[in-house]
Protein backbone atom coordinates (compact mmCIF):
# COMPACT_ATOMS: atom_id res chain seq x y z
CA UNK A 1 0.00 0.00 0.00
CA UNK A 2 1.18 3.49 -0.76
CA UNK A 3 1.71 6.71 1.25
CA UNK A 4 -1.30 8.32 -0.02
CA UNK A 5 -3.20 5.31 0.60
CA UNK A 6 -1.60 5.17 4.11
CA UNK A 7 -2.61 8.67 4.36
CA UNK A 8 -6.23 8.66 3.48
CA UNK A 9 -7.05 5.58 5.81
CA UNK A 10 -5.10 7.30 8.65
CA UNK A 11 -7.70 10.21 7.73
CA UNK A 12 -10.67 8.16 7.78
CA UNK A 13 -10.14 6.74 10.43
CA UNK A 14 -9.90 10.07 12.63
CA UNK A 15 -13.03 11.69 10.78
CA UNK A 16 -15.56 8.63 10.73
CA UNK A 17 -17.87 9.88 7.61
CA UNK A 18 -20.98 8.63 8.91
CA UNK A 19 -23.48 9.16 5.81
CA UNK A 20 -21.04 9.06 3.11
CA UNK A 21 -21.30 5.13 2.36
CA UNK A 22 -24.67 5.72 1.07
CA UNK A 23 -24.63 4.42 -3.09
CA UNK A 24 -27.97 5.83 -2.89
CA UNK A 25 -30.06 9.01 -2.25
CA UNK A 26 -32.58 7.62 0.00
CA UNK A 27 -35.69 11.10 0.44
CA UNK A 28 -37.93 8.49 2.03
CA UNK A 29 -38.92 8.79 5.41
CA UNK A 30 -40.52 5.69 7.07
CA UNK A 31 -42.23 6.40 10.22
CA UNK A 32 -41.29 4.16 13.12
CA UNK A 33 -44.02 1.89 14.44
CA UNK A 34 -46.11 4.36 16.19
CA UNK A 35 -46.14 6.34 13.32
CA UNK A 36 -43.45 8.79 14.82
CA UNK A 37 -40.44 10.58 12.77
CA UNK A 38 -37.23 10.01 15.08
CA UNK A 39 -34.29 11.80 15.27
CA UNK A 40 -32.01 9.15 14.31
CA UNK A 41 -34.49 9.35 10.82
CA UNK A 42 -33.44 12.92 10.37
CA UNK A 43 -29.63 13.16 11.02
CA UNK A 44 -29.59 10.04 8.80
CA UNK A 45 -30.83 11.61 5.96
CA UNK A 46 -28.91 14.50 6.36
CA UNK A 47 -25.80 12.85 6.25
CA UNK A 48 -27.00 11.42 3.45
CA UNK A 49 -28.69 13.74 1.46
CA UNK A 50 -27.52 17.28 2.24
CA UNK A 51 -25.52 18.41 -0.86
CA UNK A 52 -23.64 20.54 0.90
CA UNK A 53 -22.08 18.21 2.84
CA UNK A 54 -21.90 15.86 -0.38
CA UNK A 55 -20.18 19.62 -1.81
CA UNK A 56 -17.66 19.19 1.09
CA UNK A 57 -16.35 15.89 0.96
CA UNK A 58 -16.59 16.03 -3.12
CA UNK A 59 -13.54 19.09 -2.21
CA UNK A 60 -11.74 16.64 0.27
CA UNK A 61 -11.52 14.05 -2.47
CA UNK A 62 -10.26 16.70 -4.80
CA UNK A 63 -7.61 17.85 -2.27
CA UNK A 64 -5.98 14.30 -2.34
CA UNK A 65 -5.37 14.99 -6.02
CA UNK A 66 -2.74 17.49 -5.06
CA UNK A 67 -0.36 15.15 -3.34
CA UNK A 68 0.88 13.26 -6.38
CA UNK A 69 0.83 17.33 -8.25
CA UNK A 70 3.34 18.37 -5.54
CA UNK A 71 5.11 15.33 -5.32
CA UNK A 72 6.15 15.52 -9.02
CA UNK A 73 9.62 17.05 -10.37
CA UNK A 74 9.89 19.76 -12.88
CA UNK A 75 8.52 18.60 -16.53
CA UNK A 76 11.54 17.66 -18.42
CA UNK A 77 12.35 20.48 -21.55
CA UNK A 78 13.47 19.00 -25.15
CA UNK A 79 14.22 21.50 -28.05
CA UNK A 80 15.58 20.96 -31.58
CA UNK A 81 17.47 24.15 -33.61
CA UNK A 82 17.84 23.55 -37.30
CA UNK A 83 19.92 25.83 -39.71
CA UNK A 84 17.22 27.96 -41.61
CA UNK A 85 19.76 28.82 -44.26
CA UNK A 86 23.80 28.86 -45.20
CA UNK A 87 24.77 32.16 -47.14
CA UNK A 88 28.60 30.55 -47.30
CA UNK A 89 30.17 28.11 -48.82
CA UNK A 90 31.04 25.25 -46.22
CA UNK A 91 32.63 21.82 -46.14
CA UNK A 92 31.01 19.02 -45.31
CA UNK A 93 31.14 17.99 -41.72
CA UNK A 94 32.30 21.31 -40.62
CA UNK A 95 29.11 22.78 -39.15
CA UNK A 96 26.34 21.68 -37.84
CA UNK A 97 22.90 21.64 -39.40
CA UNK A 98 20.73 19.95 -36.61
CA UNK A 99 20.96 20.44 -32.59
CA UNK A 100 18.92 18.17 -30.57
CA UNK A 101 18.60 18.74 -26.53
CA UNK A 102 17.15 17.53 -23.46
CA UNK A 103 17.06 19.10 -20.11
CA UNK A 104 15.59 18.09 -16.87
CA UNK A 105 15.96 19.84 -13.43
CA UNK A 106 16.97 17.52 -10.22
CA UNK A 107 15.63 18.61 -7.30
CA UNK A 108 18.33 18.29 -4.88
CA UNK A 109 16.94 20.77 -2.42
CA UNK A 110 14.03 18.53 -1.76
CA UNK A 111 11.53 20.96 -1.93
CA UNK A 112 9.06 18.39 -3.76
CA UNK A 113 9.01 16.48 -0.64
CA UNK A 114 7.89 19.75 1.06
CA UNK A 115 5.85 20.65 -1.04
CA UNK A 116 4.23 17.01 -0.45
CA UNK A 117 3.79 17.52 3.25
CA UNK A 118 2.39 20.85 2.82
CA UNK A 119 -0.18 19.16 0.33
CA UNK A 120 -0.64 16.36 3.19
CA UNK A 121 -2.05 19.37 5.62
CA UNK A 122 -4.03 20.75 3.33
CA UNK A 123 -6.07 17.24 2.37
CA UNK A 124 -5.92 16.76 6.34
CA UNK A 125 -7.79 20.68 6.91
CA UNK A 126 -10.11 19.95 4.39
CA UNK A 127 -11.34 16.31 5.78
CA UNK A 128 -11.46 18.62 8.87
CA UNK A 129 -13.61 21.37 7.38
CA UNK A 130 -16.12 18.77 6.05
CA UNK A 131 -16.41 17.09 9.43
CA UNK A 132 -17.31 20.88 10.87
CA UNK A 133 -19.55 21.10 8.34
CA UNK A 134 -21.29 17.53 9.21
CA UNK A 135 -21.19 18.85 12.99
CA UNK A 136 -22.52 21.89 12.33
CA UNK A 137 -25.47 20.07 9.69
CA UNK A 138 -26.24 17.98 12.41
CA UNK A 139 -26.17 20.54 15.40
CA UNK A 140 -29.01 22.52 12.68
CA UNK A 141 -30.90 18.89 12.60
CA UNK A 142 -31.07 18.23 15.42
CA UNK A 143 -32.51 21.80 16.85
CA UNK A 144 -34.67 21.99 14.13
CA UNK A 145 -36.56 18.55 15.47
CA UNK A 146 -36.46 19.75 18.95
CA UNK A 147 -38.48 23.08 17.57
CA UNK A 148 -40.61 20.68 15.80
CA UNK A 149 -41.50 18.27 18.70
CA UNK A 150 -41.57 21.80 21.18
CA UNK A 151 -44.31 23.63 18.68
CA UNK A 152 -46.48 19.79 18.78
CA UNK A 153 -46.45 19.75 22.37
CA UNK A 154 -47.32 23.81 22.54
CA UNK A 155 -50.21 22.70 19.98
CA UNK A 156 -51.05 19.59 21.83
CA UNK A 157 -51.36 21.89 25.82
CA UNK A 158 -53.18 24.59 23.68
CA UNK A 159 -56.04 22.00 22.45
CA UNK A 160 -56.12 20.01 26.11
CA UNK A 161 -56.73 23.93 27.48
CA UNK A 162 -59.13 24.80 25.11
CA UNK A 163 -61.15 21.76 25.78
CA UNK A 164 -60.66 22.30 29.31
CA UNK A 165 -62.05 25.56 28.58
CA UNK A 166 -64.65 25.10 26.99
CA UNK A 167 -65.61 22.87 30.21
CA UNK A 168 -64.82 25.40 32.45
CA UNK A 169 -66.85 28.15 30.33
CA UNK A 170 -70.38 26.07 30.15
CA UNK A 171 -69.99 26.16 34.05
CA UNK A 172 -69.79 29.23 34.08
CA UNK A 173 -72.87 30.15 31.56
CA UNK A 174 -75.36 27.50 33.57
CA UNK A 175 -74.23 29.69 36.67
CA UNK A 176 -75.03 32.90 34.69
CA UNK A 177 -78.25 31.52 34.02
CA UNK A 178 -79.52 30.66 37.13
CA UNK A 179 -78.10 34.08 38.04
CA UNK A 180 -75.14 32.55 40.27
CA UNK A 181 -72.66 34.37 38.27
CA UNK A 182 -72.30 38.12 36.29
CA UNK A 183 -72.02 38.07 32.50
CA UNK A 184 -68.36 38.70 32.75
CA UNK A 185 -67.38 35.64 33.65
CA UNK A 186 -68.95 34.42 30.45
CA UNK A 187 -66.81 36.77 28.31
CA UNK A 188 -63.94 36.11 30.14
CA UNK A 189 -63.99 32.65 29.20
CA UNK A 190 -64.84 33.34 25.24
CA UNK A 191 -61.97 36.00 25.61
CA UNK A 192 -59.78 33.15 27.06
CA UNK A 193 -60.73 31.04 24.35
CA UNK A 194 -59.99 33.70 21.60
CA UNK A 195 -56.40 34.20 22.97
CA UNK A 196 -56.23 30.05 22.58
CA UNK A 197 -56.95 30.27 19.12
CA UNK A 198 -54.44 32.82 18.35
CA UNK A 199 -52.05 30.97 19.81
CA UNK A 200 -52.95 27.97 17.76
CA UNK A 201 -52.48 29.61 14.97
CA UNK A 202 -48.91 30.70 15.72
CA UNK A 203 -47.86 27.36 17.07
CA UNK A 204 -49.45 25.99 13.44
CA UNK A 205 -46.73 28.36 11.89
CA UNK A 206 -43.69 27.25 13.70
CA UNK A 207 -45.03 23.73 12.74
CA UNK A 208 -44.12 24.45 9.27
CA UNK A 209 -41.33 26.19 9.60
CA UNK A 210 -39.56 24.04 11.75
CA UNK A 211 -40.62 21.09 8.78
CA UNK A 212 -39.48 23.64 6.06
CA UNK A 213 -36.30 23.89 7.73
CA UNK A 214 -36.01 19.79 8.66
CA UNK A 215 -37.00 18.96 4.46
CA UNK A 216 -34.37 21.63 3.36
CA UNK A 217 -31.58 19.61 5.63
CA UNK A 218 -32.44 16.37 4.43
CA UNK A 219 -32.39 17.75 0.46
CA UNK A 220 -36.53 17.12 0.30
CA UNK A 221 -38.87 19.27 -1.05
CA UNK A 222 -40.10 22.09 1.56
CA UNK A 223 -43.43 21.04 1.35
CA UNK A 224 -42.64 17.27 1.99
CA UNK A 225 -44.90 16.01 4.45
CA UNK A 226 -43.11 14.74 8.01
CA UNK A 227 -44.42 12.57 10.73
CA UNK A 228 -45.01 14.17 14.27
CA UNK A 229 -41.82 14.08 16.07
CA UNK A 230 -41.12 11.15 18.55
CA UNK A 231 -41.28 11.62 22.29
CA UNK A 232 -37.38 12.14 23.34
CA UNK A 233 -35.45 10.77 26.20
CA UNK A 234 -34.69 13.19 29.14
CA UNK A 235 -31.12 12.51 29.62
CA UNK A 236 -29.50 13.90 32.67
CA UNK A 237 -26.12 14.39 32.72
CA UNK A 238 -23.01 14.61 34.88
CA UNK A 239 -20.30 15.82 32.84
CA UNK A 240 -16.98 16.82 33.98
CA UNK A 241 -15.43 20.28 32.83
CA UNK A 242 -12.11 18.66 32.78
CA UNK A 243 -13.33 15.88 30.72
CA UNK A 244 -14.86 18.02 28.11
CA UNK A 245 -12.12 20.39 28.08
CA UNK A 246 -9.95 17.39 26.91
CA UNK A 247 -12.43 16.00 24.36
CA UNK A 248 -12.84 19.71 22.99
CA UNK A 249 -8.74 20.08 22.43
CA UNK A 250 -8.93 16.99 20.86
CA UNK A 251 -11.83 16.61 18.47
CA UNK A 252 -12.79 20.29 17.70
CA UNK A 253 -12.04 20.78 13.74
CA UNK A 254 -10.54 23.93 13.70
CA UNK A 255 -7.79 23.18 16.02
CA UNK A 256 -7.34 20.47 14.16
CA UNK A 257 -7.40 22.45 10.87
CA UNK A 258 -4.89 25.38 13.32
CA UNK A 259 -2.09 22.69 13.91
CA UNK A 260 -1.94 21.79 10.50
CA UNK A 261 -0.95 25.01 9.26
CA UNK A 262 1.44 25.32 11.48
CA UNK A 263 2.87 22.25 10.17
CA UNK A 264 1.95 23.78 6.58
CA UNK A 265 4.06 27.04 7.73
CA UNK A 266 6.94 24.86 8.96
CA UNK A 267 7.25 23.38 5.91
CA UNK A 268 7.11 26.58 4.38
CA UNK A 269 9.96 27.93 6.22
CA UNK A 270 12.23 25.17 5.81
CA UNK A 271 11.30 25.77 1.54
CA UNK A 272 12.55 29.18 2.27
CA UNK A 273 15.34 28.09 3.54
CA UNK A 274 16.13 25.71 1.21
CA UNK A 275 15.99 28.14 -1.19
CA UNK A 276 19.75 29.09 -1.12
CA UNK A 277 20.25 25.77 -2.53
CA UNK A 278 21.00 25.34 -6.14
CA UNK A 279 19.21 23.07 -8.31
CA UNK A 280 21.19 21.94 -11.02
CA UNK A 281 19.74 20.60 -14.75
CA UNK A 282 21.31 18.26 -16.51
CA UNK A 283 21.78 19.01 -20.37
CA UNK A 284 21.95 16.15 -23.19
CA UNK A 285 22.59 17.87 -27.18
CA UNK A 286 23.18 16.04 -29.94
CA UNK A 287 24.66 17.30 -33.18
CA UNK A 288 24.02 16.56 -36.72
CA UNK A 289 26.33 18.07 -39.22
CA UNK A 290 26.13 19.45 -42.66
CA UNK A 291 25.68 16.61 -45.27
CA UNK A 292 27.09 13.95 -42.41
CA UNK A 293 25.70 10.34 -43.30
CA UNK A 294 25.80 9.72 -39.65
CA UNK A 295 21.70 10.56 -37.86
CA UNK A 296 23.93 11.61 -34.98
CA UNK A 297 27.44 13.29 -35.49
CA UNK A 298 28.02 14.63 -32.07
CA UNK A 299 26.64 14.15 -28.39
CA UNK A 300 27.62 16.75 -25.75
CA UNK A 301 26.61 16.28 -21.67
CA UNK A 302 26.69 19.25 -19.47
CA UNK A 303 24.75 20.86 -16.77
CA UNK A 304 23.69 24.49 -15.45
CA UNK A 305 22.36 25.09 -12.00
CA UNK A 306 20.97 28.40 -10.70
CA UNK A 307 23.20 30.93 -8.13
CA UNK A 308 20.82 31.71 -5.25
CA UNK A 309 23.68 33.52 -3.20
CA UNK A 310 23.58 37.02 -5.66
CA UNK A 311 19.62 37.35 -4.54
CA UNK A 312 20.63 37.58 -0.96
CA UNK A 313 17.89 40.04 0.04
CA UNK A 314 15.54 37.86 -1.50
CA UNK A 315 16.51 34.80 -0.07
CA UNK A 316 16.74 36.04 3.00
CA UNK A 317 13.10 38.23 2.98
CA UNK A 318 11.32 34.62 2.14
CA UNK A 319 12.67 33.16 5.15
CA UNK A 320 12.00 36.07 7.30
CA UNK A 321 8.31 36.09 5.74
CA UNK A 322 7.83 32.78 6.51
CA UNK A 323 9.00 32.27 9.69
CA UNK A 324 6.25 35.71 10.85
CA UNK A 325 3.60 33.57 8.92
CA UNK A 326 4.39 30.89 11.52
CA UNK A 327 4.54 32.89 14.28
CA UNK A 328 0.93 34.16 12.86
CA UNK A 329 -0.05 30.26 12.77
CA UNK A 330 0.79 29.54 16.36
CA UNK A 331 -0.82 32.71 17.54
CA UNK A 332 -3.82 31.81 15.90
CA UNK A 333 -3.86 27.82 17.57
CA UNK A 334 -3.56 29.54 21.10
CA UNK A 335 -6.02 31.86 20.25
CA UNK A 336 -8.53 29.35 18.98
CA UNK A 337 -7.89 27.06 21.74
CA UNK A 338 -8.41 30.04 24.59
CA UNK A 339 -11.98 30.75 22.11
CA UNK A 340 -12.84 27.46 22.86
CA UNK A 341 -12.18 26.55 26.18
CA UNK A 342 -13.96 30.07 26.84
CA UNK A 343 -16.87 28.94 24.40
CA UNK A 344 -17.29 25.51 26.14
CA UNK A 345 -17.84 27.36 29.67
CA UNK A 346 -20.66 29.25 28.43
CA UNK A 347 -22.30 26.74 26.54
CA UNK A 348 -22.15 24.18 29.34
CA UNK A 349 -23.51 26.98 31.62
CA UNK A 350 -26.36 27.21 29.37
CA UNK A 351 -27.02 23.11 29.60
CA UNK A 352 -26.77 23.56 33.36
CA UNK A 353 -29.24 26.79 33.05
CA UNK A 354 -31.73 24.34 30.85
CA UNK A 355 -31.11 21.34 32.80
CA UNK A 356 -32.09 23.18 36.34
CA UNK A 357 -35.10 24.92 34.74
CA UNK A 358 -36.60 21.12 33.63
CA UNK A 359 -35.75 19.41 36.50
CA UNK A 360 -37.98 22.31 38.25
CA UNK A 361 -40.93 22.61 36.33
CA UNK A 362 -40.62 18.93 36.27
CA UNK A 363 -40.32 18.27 40.06
CA UNK A 364 -42.44 21.88 41.73
CA UNK A 365 -43.77 23.68 39.28
CA UNK A 366 -46.07 21.91 37.15
CA UNK A 367 -47.17 19.63 40.66
CA UNK A 368 -48.13 22.58 42.61
CA UNK A 369 -49.99 24.25 39.93
CA UNK A 370 -51.89 20.96 39.01
CA UNK A 371 -52.63 21.12 42.69
CA UNK A 372 -53.63 25.05 42.61
CA UNK A 373 -56.13 24.30 39.45
CA UNK A 374 -57.59 21.11 41.14
CA UNK A 375 -58.15 23.21 44.62
CA UNK A 376 -59.79 26.26 42.51
CA UNK A 377 -61.42 24.42 40.31
CA UNK A 378 -63.42 23.08 43.29
CA UNK A 379 -63.75 26.48 45.39
CA UNK A 380 -65.45 27.82 42.15
CA UNK A 381 -68.05 25.36 41.73
CA UNK A 382 -68.93 25.80 45.15
CA UNK A 383 -68.94 29.65 44.19
CA UNK A 384 -66.13 29.69 47.03
CA UNK A 385 -63.71 31.26 44.64
CA UNK A 386 -64.34 33.85 41.44
CA UNK A 387 -63.83 32.93 37.50
CA UNK A 388 -61.22 35.30 37.39
CA UNK A 389 -59.14 32.82 40.11
CA UNK A 390 -59.82 30.00 38.06
CA UNK A 391 -59.06 31.71 34.89
CA UNK A 392 -55.46 32.46 36.55
CA UNK A 393 -54.81 29.38 38.24
CA UNK A 394 -55.55 27.69 34.68
CA UNK A 395 -53.20 30.18 32.99
CA UNK A 396 -50.70 29.27 35.57
CA UNK A 397 -50.67 25.77 34.80
CA UNK A 398 -50.80 26.53 30.88
CA UNK A 399 -47.24 28.59 31.06
CA UNK A 400 -45.85 25.73 33.45
CA UNK A 401 -46.32 23.09 30.73
CA UNK A 402 -45.45 25.62 28.25
CA UNK A 403 -42.28 26.24 29.78
CA UNK A 404 -41.54 22.97 30.44
CA UNK A 405 -41.19 21.77 27.30
CA UNK A 406 -39.58 24.83 25.71
CA UNK A 407 -36.99 24.64 28.77
CA UNK A 408 -37.07 20.69 27.71
CA UNK A 409 -36.33 21.13 24.18
CA UNK A 410 -33.60 24.36 24.61
CA UNK A 411 -31.86 21.86 27.17
CA UNK A 412 -31.72 19.37 23.84
CA UNK A 413 -30.72 21.63 22.12
CA UNK A 414 -27.96 23.78 24.15
CA UNK A 415 -26.44 19.84 23.96
CA UNK A 416 -26.76 19.38 20.14
CA UNK A 417 -24.69 22.60 20.50
CA UNK A 418 -22.52 21.50 22.61
CA UNK A 419 -21.66 18.30 20.40
CA UNK A 420 -20.82 20.90 17.70
CA UNK A 421 -18.67 22.57 19.68
CA UNK A 422 -16.31 19.68 20.65
CA UNK A 423 -16.62 17.33 17.40
CA UNK A 424 -18.07 14.34 19.44
CA UNK A 425 -20.93 13.63 21.52
CA UNK A 426 -19.50 13.34 24.91
CA UNK A 427 -22.14 11.18 26.12
CA UNK A 428 -20.60 8.43 24.14
CA UNK A 429 -17.04 9.27 25.98
CA UNK A 430 -18.14 9.73 29.43
CA UNK A 431 -21.64 7.23 29.47
CA UNK A 432 -22.71 9.57 32.25
CA UNK A 433 -26.18 10.31 31.53
CA UNK A 434 -29.96 9.40 33.53
CA UNK A 435 -32.78 9.44 32.12
CA UNK A 436 -36.49 9.59 32.16
CA UNK A 437 -39.48 9.95 29.44
CA UNK A 438 -39.93 13.30 28.24
CA UNK A 439 -43.65 12.43 28.52
CA UNK A 440 -44.17 12.95 32.27
CA UNK A 441 -46.37 15.53 31.49
CA UNK A 442 -48.57 14.43 28.84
Amino acid sequence: MNFKSNLIFALLALFPWQGMAAQETNHEIVPDAAHRLSIEQVVSQVLSNNPSLKAAHARWEAMQERIPQARAWQDPRVGVDATAGRFVSVPPNSFTDYKYAAEQTLPLAGINRLQTKIAETDVASALADSTRKELDLIARAKTAFYRLANAYKQLALNRKNAALLKQYAEITRNKYEVGNRPQSDVLNAETELGKLEENKFDFERQISEAETELNVLMNRPAHSPLPQPANITFASTDWSPQTLNELALKHRPELLIAAKKIEAAQAQVEIAKRGWIPEPSLRVEASQYNEASQAISEVVVGFSFNLPWFNHKKYSAAIREKQKLLESSEQELDSLRTETLGRLRDQLKRIETFHHHTELFHTKIIPLAEQTVTATRLSYETDKASFLNLIEAQRTLEDSESMYWTHLYDYLSARAELEALIGVDPSLSTGNTNAYPTDYHE
